[in-house]
């Protein structure tokens, strides 16, 4: 395995920090505690390097609070000063370990994503099932609590087999050790803030390694993750079963995560496999029921915030063509002209 060294002052270093500031700073300057940083930007970039160099850094609290998308989930966001230093670890850290991904780990990552989630699976399930769509089964499961219960001693010695840099596993410790979830007990610090940069890549880092037991130990051919979502497919239902059986011994024994009891399925090909907001079907695909009702609910309070002066009318009409645009990856043409058509009613109400 390749190792690295002098990550630290990569890190660290004023030509990364701007960098890093420039990059968190998109689509963000109207906000509040944005503007303040910005007031004295060298200031506090600096203070930053000073403290990072001298190891006085220390991560600040999160602030709390919840949103639905579509399940209320519960958001730590941190202080502006700690999320510049996140976009810093973010473009050193990240490449060390984008190359020990496998390629159907789509979430997160440059030129992945959901949609091209969503064209791999559908290519590869017409592929499996083009000789008859009843001997193409899909296993669909995901994490329970993934990111309250992941474990901070077992990720710390993942990111340890690759950076050998003492300064920067202080850092990086720093940053993990800020925040345990209501699963942390007496024994175990558990949880990443879903929030932080750096939490979707130690996300990654962390099932990267489930990841390397389902193709290198397994040796399934046909598997896709997304998060803390993932399916196997194959011409077998049996062989599913006893994937998934070795799976969550896999999970339980060397990560100590749980698979959702209530969300594990294995569906034929024909029946649709439900996959990052889209239902894949031999012939077609359409959206998730829950993705439609979402869409429309954040397309209206889209609406409400530009009525209420909150956000341009150039942002608003942004924001209907991202929409639209998840729509063409289905076949959602009805849908669509509806979801026009009602943007123009709230508008003008």
């Amino acid at each position: 395995m390749k190792t690295y060294n002098n990550i630290f002052y990569k890190i660290i270093e004023l030509e990364n920090l701007f960098w890093a500031w420039d990059g968190f700073k998109k689509d963000k300057q109207n906000r509040k505690d944005v503007q303040i940083f910005e007031w004295k930007l060298e200031e506090n970039i600096f203070q930053l390097h000073r403290d990072l160099k001298n190891k006085k850094y220390k991560h600040g609290p999160y602030k709390s609070f919840f949103i639905q998308d579509p399940k209320q989930r519960h958001i730590h966001k941190a202080t502006v000063r700690d999320r510049v230093l996140h976009h810093a670890i973010f473009s050193v850290v990240n490449p060390l370990f984008e190359e020990t991904f496998i390629a159907n780990s789509f979430s997160c990552r440059i030129g992945k994503g959901t949609h091209r989630g969503i064209i791999s699976l559908n290519k590869t399930l017409g592929m499996i099932g083009k000789t008859g769509f009843e001997k193409c089964w899909a296993l669909k499961s995901d994490i329970k609590k993934f990111f309250q219960t992941v474990d901070h001693q077992i990720l710390l010695g993942i990111i340890r087999k690759r950076i050998k840099d003492a300064d920067a596993m202080w850092l990086l410790q720093e940053i993990i050790g800020s925040f345990l979830s209501e699963k942390s007990d007496i024994f175990y610090n558990r949880g990443l803030p879903i929030g932080n940069l750096t939490s979707q890549l130690f996300a990654n880092i962390y099932l990267n390694e489930l990841d390397q037991f389902v193709k290198n130990k397994l040796k399934v051919k046909h598997y896709w993750r997304y998060t803390d979502d993932f399916i196997i497919a194959s011409e077998n239902h049996g062989y599913l079963k006893e994937r998934l059986s070795l799976v969550s011994n896999f999970l339980a024994n060397n990560l100590k995560l749980e698979l959702h009891p209530n969300k594990m399925t294995i569906r034929k090909f024909q029946q649709g496999i439900d996959f990052l907001g889209y239902v894949t079907l031999p012939h077609h695909q359409t959206l998730r029921t829950k993705t439609k009702k979402r869409i429309f609910r954040k397309l209206k309070k889209r609406i409400v915030e530009y009525k209420s002066d909150l956000i341009t009318r150039k942002t608003l009409d942004q924001s209907l063509q991202s929409y639209l645009g998840v729509l063409t990856h289905a076949d959602a043409y009805k849908l669509s002209e509806q979801l026009k058509n009602q943007f123009w009613f709230w508008l003008n109400e």
